[in-house]
């Protein structure tokens, strides 16, 4: 099983200029948590407690104020610091000596991810052993993202393509991946694109040759958003306030999701709702330990 992950908090969030220009992206709140807490729930769920979150250089502070070590969550979270983005494999060039060849999973720092067989399709990513794994998600404007050309026989991923100008998928790549042990050596092995940064789209594609890239598909019952862009943030934000408020469950509680986990018990629950104080979050972690 996998058991370290990776999320990208960095990057410098221009698409949400000015609202990212005093504070990181992944600590602006999406409904009634912050957006950082999404990305990380997913790791959670896929029974991931080794953690490590990269930031940008002088922002560690604020994450720290919020997510100061992962043991009131039964996790074990540690920080790097970016100077500056050279691109999503650069995260495990960054993280070489968290990754202590294991396999590791890395999930973007802004991506949200929802559906009701969503547990289960973690934990079967978990799994991997060996190559790379991607998770695709239907989209009606594949020409903005990266997608994969399927053979819809044997679900063989036939071509990986970044941004087609001519449609050849709709399976988009969603910022979710997992990778074997050899994940830091080929990231080595990249050559920085025309923009100037590693693309992780050159990084699958080393998998892809080699013939050990698979793919799990999100169901038409899952959703997968980018929360890049102001109007996707809110698109997200008013997603998720109907959600919950229509079942009365939260979304990426993650306190919920370690006890449900067995990581923590009703005294870190406790410990938690005096750090939130008066709110409704906390509310609602009071009436988990009834």
């Amino acid at each position: 099983m996998i058991n370290k992950g990776i999320i990208l908090a960095g990057g410098m969030g221009t698409r949400m200029s000015p609202l990212t220009k005093a504070v990181n992206k992944q600590l602006l709140p999406i409904y009634d948590k912050p957006l950082i807490y999404y990305p990380l729930s997913i790791l959670m769920l896929a029974k991931i407690k080794n953690i490590l979150i990269i930031v940008n250089k002088g922002q560690l502070n604020q994450y720290k104020k919020l997510l100061p070590n992962g043991k009131n969550l039964g996790l074990n979270i540690t920080f790097k610091e970016q100077d500056r983005p050279r691109g999503l494999p650069d995260a495990f060039i960054l993280g070489e000596k968290f990754i202590n060849q294991s396999n590791v999973a890395m999930i973007l720092g802004d991506n949200f991810f929802y559906g009701q067989n969503l547990s289960k399709l973690l934990h079967n990513c978990a799994k991997l052993k060996n190559g790379a794994k991607i998770i695709l998600h239907s989209v009606q404007n594949p020409e903005l993202f990266g997608v994969a050309k399927i053979n819809n026989k044997n679900k063989k991923i036939l071509k990986i393509i970044e941004k087609p100008k001519k449609f050849v998928s709709n399976h988009a790549i969603t910022g979710l991946y997992f990778f074997d042990k050899n994940v830091v050596n080929y990231a080595k092995e990249l050559k920085p694109s025309k923009r100037g940064e590693l693309e992780i789209i050159d990084l699958i594609n080393k998998y892809k040759i080699k013939n050990k890239l698979t793919a799990e598909f999100i169901g038409r019952g899952g959703a997968w958003l980018d929360t890049g862009s102001i109007s996707d943030y809110y698109k997200t934000s008013a997603f998720v306030q109907a959600i919950e408020n229509r079942q009365g469950l939260k979304i990426a509680c993650i306190e919920e999701i370690a006890h449900l986990n067995g990581w923590i018990k009703k005294k870190e629950i406790q410990n938690q709702i005096k750090f939130y104080g008066k709110c409704e979050y906390s509310n609602y972690l009071r009436n988990l330990i009834k």
